[in-house]
């Protein structure tokens, strides 16, 4: 089935900036709040948000085998579970009533006032209900920085690291969407020559540069999913700033890995922009040597040229760009992870949410992380304001923004913007 939303001479008879994360050719999935408290899986298309439960009342999905519901809950789980077949005959119909040359739906009033709403008279919520999520560790930049820093600069790359997506199960609970703060966590650390650990705030909050992908229903216990298949199984993508105390996780992460530096706090953008919309950005990834065993093998380009930004913005003061990265340099692709991740049978369902892990690139403006960006601490970032960065202090906002662009389009993700509060009081 031809996907002829991305196709990039249509034009929307909505009013949109050139140079919006959002047009037509985009059509990301998301669950907003209208101010008539009402809860409604939604699109994006400009900066105009669009009720989809109300377009399915009035017909405008006719022909497109849907429950009655589907877009009239509070998450986009069961719309997920529907698979491939139908997001692509949706967000097709949602480019066609949107077309500059359809005026079915422009040309009533009515139908526009219940459809339509300005995208800041919206409160954007969570879109899926996460059932479970894994966070890998997929850039060989990161994890070569991580080991320079921690272990043997000669033998920076644990044996296994070149071998397997390694990743490790997180917590969905503390998942979080754009626009929530943060609290600075407590925990145990071990302060520099100290013998006996020590319990209070983090000293040490950190941002990781990620993406994370949305799977739909995609194995029952016991099968996996082949790695040239794994790709039928994504619904989309969204930006993820997974939060992390270094001080904490230096105490804690020997030997099972990381637990409470990680499970306090994960942010992510609010629009899932659909595999479809990322079509058209296809790249190869970087060359993988030695060659992957059999089950990971795969040929052709099966990453993405999304560009990544990441900026600092003390209270009250102008942001600051810190980070400026891409995630076609991750050395595992999605369609690896989830091929991995199915490989022992383990079962993966409508909403799970795979992080990418840290995204840093070849140079030292493309780190992904404050630990990589100051060299632990040793080359602090300076702010507009004047004042220094080594890590995040309280009253910082942290906003990371994404986007892909050729000469004919560009498609965005929006941003995950997540201020970071003083720890609270112990209990």
């Amino acid at each position: 089935m031809p996907i002829t939303a991305n196709d990039p001479t249509r034009k929307s008879w909505l009013n949109i900036a050139d140079d919006t994360d959002f047009p037509i050719q985009n059509i990301p999935f998301g669950v907003f709040l209208t101010k008539e408290n009402i809860v409604t899986v939604g699109t994006r298309i400009g900066d105009y948000a669009i009720d989809l439960g109300a377009l399915q009342q009035l017909n405008y999905f006719e022909g497109i085998e849907l429950t009655d519901d589907v877009f009239m809950q509070d998450t986009l789980n069961d719309f997920i579970s529907d698979g491939k077949k139908t997001w692509r005959l949706v967000r097709n119909r949602i480019a066609d009533i949107f077309d500059n040359n359809n005026t079915k739906l422009r040309d009533s009033k009515k139908d526009r006032d219940i459809v339509i709403f300005n995208i800041d008279d919206v409160e954007m919520q969570l879109p899926v209900f996460i059932g479970d999520y894994t966070d890998f560790y997929s850039s060989k930049e990161h994890a070569t920085n991580v080991g320079k820093m921690f272990r043997d600069p000669e033998n920076a790359l644990l044996p296994n690291w070149l071998h397997i997506p390694v990743g490790y199960h997180g917590r969905s609970s503390t998942i979080i969407p754009s626009g929530i703060p943060v609290h600075r966590p407590n925990g145990q650390t071990l302060p520099n020559g100290e013998t006996q650990p020590v319990f209070g705030p983090s000293k040490l909050v950190d941002f990781e540069l990620e993406t994370a992908f949305i799977t739909t229903d995609a194995n029952i216990m016991g099968d996996n999913i082949p790695v040239n298949e794994a790709e039928e199984y994504i619904f989309g993508m969204v930006l993820l700033n997974d939060w992390s105390a270094r001080d904490i996780q230096k105490w804690e992460y020997v030997p099972l890995g990381p637990f409470l530096a990680k499970n306090f706090a994960s942010s992510i953008s609010p629009w899932i922009v659909t595999m479809d919309a990322l079509e058209p950005f296809r790249v190869e990834s970087p060359k993988q040597e030695p060659t992957p065993l059999a089950y990971l093998q795969q040929k052709g380009k099966h990453s993405f040229d999304i560009n990544l930004e990441v900026s600092i913005a003390p209270e009250n003061t102008e942001a600051t760009v810190v980070s400026k990265s891409n995630y076609k340099y991750m050395y595992w692709t999605m369609s690896q992870q989830l091929a991995h991740h199915t490989s022992n049978g383990c079962r993966v369902n409508s909403g799970d949410m795979m992080g990418s892990g840290t995204i840093s690139g070849p140079t030292e403006d493309s780190f992904g992380s404050m630990l990589e960006l100051t060299w632990g601490g040793k080359n602090p970032i300076k702010m507009k304001d004047g004042s220094e960065r080594k890590f995040i202090n309280d009253g910082d906002t942290v906003i990371m923004k994404g986007f892909c662009k050729n000469d004919q389009i560009r498609i965005g993700f929006g941003e995950v913007s997540s201020k970071l509060l003083p720890a609270n009081k112990m209990k």
